[in-house]
């Protein structure tokens, strides 16, 4: 990823950045003018981030493209726990939550730097698009070229955003609502944050695939408002 795009413009709490994955060129490669030509809406600016310091975890959002198939395959699912141990914590990036949707997943990250979050987001995006691609037998792009990024900058920012993604499937499915189990396809298993301890699925994988958290916001900070109901409704994204 060309990180000097990051670093000419003031960054707010709220942005959406390039997910820079390798791209693969077909005949006729680079050339002048190639590519999608700009529409009549202003596109999103590249930003810089340096307000992404150590103490600051952050809430990632990375989008699929149309027509990819549910990320919440169980096959699929399984695929990325395993390869989510590889990438987990890396060079000063750190995947401590996750959660699997249709269409999307959502990230609970702690980046020592720019630098860090930069590349720890590639070496995650491209788990994601190896893995869809291997599981449903595909090729070619999985991911939108951008992903959300928030900044997570309070002890009450930090519960609400671990209880959107953890709980996120409760958003998409009514028939949740009330069942104290936790999602399978998330991280949940692994949080020890619950207020108490909801049944859950075995993985059968023998690795973590997430790291221990640093920051003191994500490890005591949060649980000033509480510890995290399995039942609970999430409000709206932090």
């Amino acid at each position: 990823m060309n990180v000097a795009l990051f670093k000419s413009a003031k960054m707010t709490s709220r942005e959406q950045l390039p997910l820079a994955l390798r791209s693969h060129y077909g005949w006729g490669g680079r050339r002048t003018g190639a590519g999608r030509k700009p529409g009549p809406a202003s596109p999103v600016p590249h930003r810089s981030r340096k307000g992404v310091i150590a103490r600051f975890p952050a809430h990632v959002t990375v989008r699929l493209l149309p027509g990819t198939p549910s990320l919440r395959s169980v096959a699929l699912v399984r695929v990325l726990e395993r390869s989510f141990a590889g990438a987990r914590e890396r060079d000063g990036f750190r995947l401590v939550h996750y959660s699997l949707q249709n269409t999307h997943a959502h990230l609970i990250v702690e980046a020592d730097d720019a630098g860090a979050l930069a590349r720890g987001m590639m070496a995650v995006g491209a788990r994601i698009a190896r893995a869809v691609n291997r599981v449903f037998g595909r090729r070619g792009r999985v991911l939108a070229e951008r992903f959300h990024l928030h900044l997570l900058r309070t002890p009450r920012e930090v519960r609400a955003a671990l209880a959107y993604v953890l709980l996120n499937a409760r958003r998409h499915a009514r028939r949740l609502v009330g069942v104290p189990s936790i999602d399978p396809a998330s991280s949940g298993r692994w949080f020890d944050g619950w207020r108490w301890t909801p049944p859950a699925h075995a993985s059968g994988i023998p690795v973590v695939p997430v790291a221990r958290a640093r920051a003191w916001l994500l490890t005591i900070g949060w649980r000033r408002h509480g510890l995290i109901d399995p039942t609970e409704v999430p409000a709206a994204r932090t």
